[in-house]
């Protein structure tokens, strides 16, 4: 997507951002795979609360203006993350009780 381009090239610079772009969004696919994969479940959902709450971190300090939902951005993320932990260490601790 441009915007992301966009804010990538406002934080790390516009030389290199649309390769930057691909990698990122290449990481996401391979992120995906480990998510479906369930392989090292917990240290994927530490790794992906991580990612998310950090990366909307710098974009709110760096690029705000380019953010979807602006400062309720950081908002979403949260409530993305806690969805993620709920997921794992919640439902599947009841999953695996049943």
């Amino acid at each position: 997507m441009p915007r992301h381009q966009e804010i990538v090239a406002r934080i790390l610079g516009s030389e290199y951002a649309p390769i930057i772009t691909l990698i990122i969004g290449s990481l996401e696919i391979l992120m995906v795979v480990w998510i479906l994969s369930g392989y090292y479940s917990k240290l994927n959902t530490i790794t992906q609360i991580s990612i998310i709450i950090l990366m909307n971190i710098i974009e709110f300090i760096l690029a705000r203006d380019l953010l979807l939902f602006g400062y309720a951005n950081i908002l979403f993320a949260i409530l993305f993350s806690g969805l993620i932990y709920y997921n794992e260490y919640t439902l599947k601790s009841k999953l695996v009780q049943s």
